[in-house]
């Protein structure tokens, strides 16, 4: 007979592993490339030394003068806090109930919400991944009362069923007073979010607030595009250490072979960083296959770590991501990135060892996954971005294919 011990031994003994793995490997393709440790933690934080250059003690000389002095290299200290990753399931009493007698549908039950899980939890991962850290979803720039939705700047961070804040301010404090809702609808084509509350002025919600996901305001790992757009990167202010600051081009271009490899040799020759990814959104992947179609170019494919097949550019996997800034491109070398962790995920336990417990005043049973982790950037010079990408191709002048728009 299944009973609540039986299904939190399942959820111990049988799907934990399970679930850690899909999350590490399978959450993002990136995120299958970048190593994992629980070096270098300290309490609550990451404490790591990044070196600064190179060592200068090196010269040429005479036979019989001076030799070089001793000049090691600098290192400065990273200092990052780990950050609190959760994700939570929940079984009804009633459900538990009805499947008690039949081992089948009880492993159904378990199966169905597990599922569940791991697909909100491969979302979230995959958003913050790419994102700054500050949860930021997006930015309202208008809002329908009567019909219920937000016009926001964007909606490739949202799905049904996200339960979400506003703020006033993208990075002061959060009046927690305001009440979490539901998105009901994405309308993508429109760039809408449709909510299950009405009366948004009321809630403090309209033209002007920032949507974030319930709790996680300035609280979520430090994704890609954190090191670009963060003043301040793992303690270090980027205007006092301006070799922290990582490659740009934010000049408007037409998307070329040129395009990118001037980045990536701007990448090697001053920061000597191998890139070895790049990742972009899915139109500008299109874009891009177009333009290889267009010189008659073959299209490379290779296959990532967790099965993940893409095409390439040089070698160098080309991945098309839903998180990637409209009309952007990352170029990453992976190997400088580290997952710090204290541990890998583990379900949240109480003083008897019990994960699943009854919500208060509710006839259901939730269980909770945690994990402590943050993304570090051990060389956030050596990575790279190219924004304002152009939307259509051009036939380039005179042969040249250096991607820059004509005047």
């Amino acid at each position: 007979m299944v009973t609540l011990q039986s299904a939190e031994n399942a959820l111990k003994n049988v799907y934990l592993g399970v679930v850690a793995n899909q999350l590490n490997t399978a959450a993002n393709p990136l995120l299958a490339m970048i190593k994992r440790s629980t070096n270098n933690i300290y309490g609550k934080e990451i404490r790591k030394a990044a070196p600064i250059g190179i060592n200068g003690g090196i010269s040429a000389g005479d036979e019989d003068g001076k030799l070089p002095d001793a000049h090691s290299t600098q290192y400065v200290q990273f200092v990052a806090e780990l950050k609190n990753l959760y994700g939570k399931l929940e079984i009804s009493d009633k459900a538990l109930r009805a499947t008690s007698n039949n081992i089948t549908s009880f492993v159904n039950l378990l199966n169905d919400e597990m599922e569940r899980l791991i697909e909100a939890s491969n979302f979230n991962l995959g958003r913050m991944l790419y994102g700054k850290g500050d949860g930021i979803l997006a930015y309202v720039k208008t809002y329908n009362e009567s019909e219920g939705y937000l016009e926001v700047d964007n909606v490739r961070n949202f799905v049904e069923g996200m339960v979400v804040r506003c703020s006033s301010t993208s990075n002061g404090s959060v009046n927690e007073t305001y009440d979490p809702f539901v998105i009901t609808y994405v309308d993508r084509a429109n760039c809408r979010i449709y909510t299950d509350i009405q009366g948004y002025n009321s809630k403090g919600i309209g033209a002007g607030s920032y949507v974030y996901v319930q709790y996680s305001k300035n609280k979520e790992i430090t994704g890609i595009e954190g090191i670009f757009s963060n003043n301040t990167l793992y303690g270090l202010s980027k205007s006092d250490y301006k070799w922290l600051n990582p490659y740009t081009s934010t000049s408007t271009v037409y998307l070329s072979d040129s395009l990118i490899q001037t980045a990536i040799d701007e990448l090697e020759e001053v920061a000597n960083s191998k890139i070895n990814l790049i990742s972009t959104t899915k139109s500008v992947k299109r874009l891009y296959q177009e333009y290889l179609a267009a010189y008659r170019r073959n299209i490379d494919i290779t296959e990532l770590a967790g099965g993940y097949k893409t095409m390439t550019y040089n070698g160098i996997p080309v991945l098309g991501e839903k998180f990637v800034p409209a009309n952007t491109m990352y170029l990453l070398n992976t190997d400088d990135f580290t997952m710090y962790e204290m541990c890998d995920w583990k379900w949240l336990e109480d003083e008897s060892g019990r994960i699943l417990k009854q919500n208060a005043n509710s006839p259901t049973y939730s269980a909770t996954l945690v994990k402590y982790a943050e993304l570090l950037c051990e060389k956030p010079s050596g990575q790279g971005k190219i924004s304002s990408i152009a939307t259509t191709l051009t036939a380039p002048e005179s042969g040249d294919d250096s991607g820059t728009l004509q005047s």
